[in-house]
């Protein structure tokens, strides 16, 4: 374990001592070896909740956490570990959380930062769901978000306060293809004292590493383009090991002994690790929500194509902006990898890959007609999620986003007349075809 004067330096090693090999071999093999006792090569699914202990000795250690180990499901499993050792090695970052859903990602990490009455300022082109776990629900707790727009780099410094603990945005928003300054963002956070917390879920380590562009913290529905095929939920809390949690009194639960573990320091004990640990140890332990060992090693199976997938999407997905942005039927089409769109600068400096798959294009006919354009596809499915090798439709105002006021939807680039479309790995020309034909009946 390193103690605390160690953390920083041992950051610095982690990133010098980054792995030599490609994405595509860390994507096959990160995490990964044949199983000692039967030589399977692929990942088993250990479908368990508990493992016997050695003796008691080892019991009391593991449950202190002197040494590392299973005791529970709950907290750790030998398959949702291969899942957390391949996504930090493809974040290029020192460890990783896994738990059930992209949702529970924000709940767990926001819970090992935040105390009553404590702040969050964050981007407002967010998945809609985000914006309301953030704006309403988290209320609850008593934390508060102030939300600002991301071209507003200057708002956020603005709304930060004494009780702000962390920045969050996505790297590439959804549905409004926003690309996030980053690196503007790390800036202003890191003079601020607090981490940058970015949402990399849309874009996938192959597009983007936000981490290597001063990203403090990562977080992934890996529901989406990690699992890749629309089959198994999760999500994941990358930590990149960089950011130094005692450099202030604002995060005693990883700064200052933990009445849950007999006074144990996460930061001066574990070091470049201890966000990962926390949210483990802690968060995760007490609210509970869980990855299960099947869907983890649903999302492990489809990880070892993402390279592959997120290349076809891509391609895809711009040969569609292409040409829905000369169609008579579409006002406008968000999609940060065509030449005249205001984040192309930006999605060329973070996403020099493809901007995703994900993007959203305006309807002439507005609300009306963006519900006949949904009923009238027939190779897209009409449901709510994204990340899929199937390519998927939905309209935002009517479904995912109707739970926000006008005004908000307009605010998240989710409006009466935005149609979201998330781009399968499905020949393209069927597919153009199919949308030229609902923009015609629409």
């Amino acid at each position: 374990m390193e103690p605390k004067n160690k953390a920083v330096a041992a950051s610095k090693r982690a990133a010098e001592n980054a792995s030599p090999y490609g994405f595509d071999t860390l994507q096959v093999h990160a995490g990964t070896a044949p199983d000692p006792t039967t030589g399977a090569r692929s990942t088993p699914i250990y479908q368990t909740t508990a493992y016997v202990f050695e003796d008691a000795d080892q019991a009391a250690s593991l449950f202190n956490l002197q040494s590392f180990g299973n005791i529970y499901t709950r907290l750790t499993n030998p398959t949702t570990a291969v899942l957390e050792q391949k996504v930090a090695a493809l974040e290029n970052a020192r460890a990783a959380t896994a738990v059930a859903s992209g949702h529970a990602s924000q709940a767990v990490a926001f819970h090992m930062l935040m105390n009553p009455g404590d702040h969050i300022v964050s981007s407002s082109k967010l998945y809609g769901g985000s914006i309301t776990q953030l704006g309403v629900s988290f209320k609850r707790f008593d934390w508060h978000t102030t939300f600002v727009d991301p071209d507003d780099i200057k708002g956020f410094a603005d709304a930060i306060t004494p009780k702000t603990k962390a920045i969050y945005a996505e790297s590439l928003s959804n549905p409004g293809g926003v690309v996030c300054d980053i690196e503007a963002l790390a800036e202003i956070a890191h003079k601020a004292g607090i981490p940058l917390i970015i949402d990399n879920t849309m874009a996938s380590p192959y597009l983007c590493r936000p981490i290597e562009w001063g990203a403090d913290i990562v977080l992934h529905s890996a529901t989406k383009f990690l699992g890749g095929h629309g089959n198994s939920m999760g999500g994941v809390i990358v930590d990149s090991g960089k950011f130094d949690w005692g450099q202030n009194d604002k995060f005693p639960h990883l700064s200052q002994p933990s009445p849950a573990y007999h006074g144990l320091t996460f930061w001066e004990t574990f070091g470049d690790m201890a966000f990962a640990v926390a949210c483990r140890a802690i968060s995760l332990r007490d609210l509970g929500p869980a990855i299960s060992p099947f869907n983890a090693f649903m999302i492990l199976t489809g990880m070892e194509t993402l390279s592959l997938r997120m290349r076809k999407h891509c391609d895809n997905a711009l040969a569609i902006a292409e040409f829905l942005s000369k169609h008579p039927k579409v006002a406008w089409v968000s999609y940060a990898g065509l030449k005249g769109d205001r984040y192309h600068a930006l999605a060329q400096k973070y996403l020099p890959k493809g901007a995703g798959s994900v993007f959203t294009f305006g309807l002439k006919g507005g609300y009306e007609a963006g519900l006949k354009f949904v009923d009238t596809v027939e190779i897209f499915s009409h449901l709510a999620n994204v990340g899929d090798t199937r390519s998927l439709v939905i309209h935002p105002a009517s479904t995912t986003h109707r739970q926000l006021t006008p005004e908000q939807r307009e605010a998240a680039g989710a409006g009466d007349n935005v149609i979201r479309l998330s781009i399968g790995i499905e020949d393209v020309n069927d597919l153009i075809k199919d949308i030229d034909k609902a923009l015609n009946a629409a």
